[in-house]
């Protein structure tokens, strides 16, 4: 029988209406997965060897050298001896424990399997860290290859082609096009160095403040699942993490309406948490979850299908799990095939720049030999 957990009442909201966020008081930095991972791995192997909550955190604080886990960890003591439940004590650190962590550690505390559910999200936390990894090292290159060509170019415009200004001013109705906007450009970025540090640093800013702006995020939520080719990455790594946390709440006993809340928080994308509010909403008028995924095109008609089925047979955390799985090999193979693909490319952008400016330099002196001879 599923585990009902109320929404109303759900330790996660109340804290989000009630407290504040304590770990907030001890600093600004969040704690991060690695952190959350070693919590979650020691604090099942203690209460699955057979010791209770209490003195379990008490070993778990003196045994983390974060400070600010440590202050969290002392504020879940202290909120447990007081008399408060764990996961009611949790909510009150969403830096720490995500409204997915506290609606299972609350389903198991009910059901009374604490270490298992635990251990699964030791796992999920594992894989989730392994693809944003794979996702950063894939494209840590390509953007280590942009940065040295724009440095490259800029030390050519502002050391090189000075030294040949006067050389080239006796010519400069027979140089090539090239060479008289390079020639603009660099005296312009000789003057007006300064815009060249002060203007990125300025596009980025405004650019962050448009991104968390609600009509900046609500278009690059729109583009992450329109523009060809990122758009399948995209839609592969929310479905993997929306089946990831909705099939370990399923298999722990956590009502599909409550699994589908939690899985709100865990997306990051206005577009997918509209189709989750869909899944809800199709949920409670008693059509089935199958039904909303048959009516969003964005999900692929394999995921389709397989829902259906697993809708039909009541096997939907198994199918789930599967289906995460299968995405999240598909999203190694495509980003490694990305990765591979953008390397090339890169290296043929920087060599047109460069071969551009290099001939813009070279040309004019040819013809500068043949004037003098």
């Amino acid at each position: 029988m599923a585990i009902e957990i109320q929404p109303s009442v759900s330790p996660a909201a109340t804290a989000q209406k009630t407290d504040i966020d304590l770990s907030a008081l001890f600093g600004k930095a969040k704690i991060s997965s690695k952190d959350r991972m070693f919590f979650t791995e020691r604090l099942s192997l203690l209460l699955e060897t057979g010791n209770p909550l209490h003195p379990s955190l008490e070993a778990l604080r003196e045994q983390t050298d974060n400070p600010k886990m440590a202050a969290i960890i002392e504020r879940l003591i202290e909120d447990v001896v007081s008399g408060s439940s764990f996961s009611s004590a949790m909510a009150k650190h969403p830096t720490m424990f995500s409204a997915t962590y506290v609606t299972l550690v609350q389903a198991s505390e009910q059901g009374g399997f604490m270490p298992e559910v635990l251990k699964q999200l030791q796992a999920m936390d594992e894989k989730r860290d392994r693809l944003q990894s794979t996702l950063v090292s894939a494209f840590t290159y390509p953007a280590f290859l942009s940065l040295f060509s724009a440095a490259i170019v800029l030390f050519i415009l502002m050391v090189v082609f000075p030294k040949f200004a006067t050389l080239f001013t006796s010519i400069l109705d027979q140089l090539p096009i090239t060479t008289r906007i390079l020639m603009s450009f660099s005296d312009w970025a000789i003057q007006f160095w300064y815009l060249l540090i002060l203007g990125p640093m300025l596009f980025l800013y405004l650019l962050k403040k448009w991104l968390i702006s609600p009509g900046g995020k609500e278009t690059t939520d729109q583009l992450k699942l329109r523009i060809p080719v990122l758009k399948d990455i995209f839609i592969q790594i929310y479905l993997v993490n929306f089946f990831r946390v909705m099939s370990l709440s399923l298999s722990n006993g956590v009502s599909v309406m409550d699994a589908l809340h939690s899985c709100r928080d865990v997306i990051g994308n206005g577009v997918f948490a509209r189709f989750i509010d869909r899944l809800g909403k199709y949920v409670g008028e008693g059509k089935g979850i199958s039904v909303g995924f048959i009516e969003t095109a964005f999900i692929p008609s394999m995921v389709q299908q397989t829902i259906r089925t697993g809708d039909q047979t009541g096997n939907l955390a198994l199918v789930m799990s599967k289906i995460a799985d299968f995405y999240e090999r598909e999203l190694d193979r495509k980003i490694s095939m990305l990765s591979k693909l953008a390397e090339p490319i890169m290296l043929l952008i920087m060599g047109v720049v460069v071969g551009v400016i290099v001939s813009s330099l070279i040309l004019p002196i040819f013809k500068l030999g043949r004037a003098v001879h």
